[in-house]
């Protein structure tokens, strides 16, 4: 849940949007609120249905459908009718609602393996060029500055590393606990892709 704003001021007043998103159905609610210029606030509505009548890449399915367990019809098709709106009854349709609604728990799990195959293939792709510092115990590593942690009289000339310490052990894949040269240990392990070696 997320407020928007300040927007340009709309209709009745209203300059702020609460938005809520649940994430596995990707199914969005909107709702504009005090204070309002523009028509931002009338257009929320079509936005909103564009976007839940959009098939997103991760499921493969609109989350209206993830929702309704049923295709969304679009209000073109009730003013200009189509042949699948004009060939269903009421009786044909209750069947097919009761069905779809039947099979609904099936969709929404296939389409969290689908979700957890998409995040697979992003994970992938972007560690693919990764490439993981190592250090051994008792190398020498220099550590980047932070904002918190240089100096704010130094200006734009302040250094960006800082050190040197020693590699005290490792604390998780990846991140190592730190030493200064006198042997006292930093409060924190650090990741490695935060250090760098120091060749001295």
């Amino acid at each position: 849940m997320d407020i928007v704003g300040k927007l340009p001021v709309a209709p009745a007043v209203k300059v702020y949007m609460l938005v809520m998103i649940d994430y596995f159905l990707k199914w969005i609610e909107a709702e504009a609120f005090v204070q309002k210029k523009g028509r931002w606030a009338e257009e929320l509505p079509f936005v909103l249905w564009a976007d839940r009548t959009t098939s997103k890449v991760a499921t493969c399915q609109t989350p209206y459908y993830l929702v309704f367990g049923t295709e969304s019809v679009i209000p073109t098709e009730v003013v200009i009718p189509t042949a699948r709106y004009l060939l269903q009854d009421q009786e044909n349709n209750d069947r097919i609602l009761t069905q779809d609604l039947d099979t609904i728990d099936e969709l929404r799990d296939l389409s969290k393996i689908r979700i957890a195959a998409h995040q697979q293939r992003i994970t992938n792709a972007y560690n693919k060029n990764i490439k993981v510092r190592r250090f051994q115990i008792g190398y020498l590593v220099l550590r980047k500055t932070f904002q918190n942690t240089k100096d704010p009289s130094a200006g734009k000339l302040a250094p960006k590393w800082e050190g040197p310490y020693l590699i005290d052990a490792e604390a998780g894949k990846g991140s190592y606990w730190l030493a200064t040269l006198e042997g006292n240990i930093l409060q924190r392990s650090w990741n490695a892709i935060h250090l760098k070696a120091n060749y001295i």
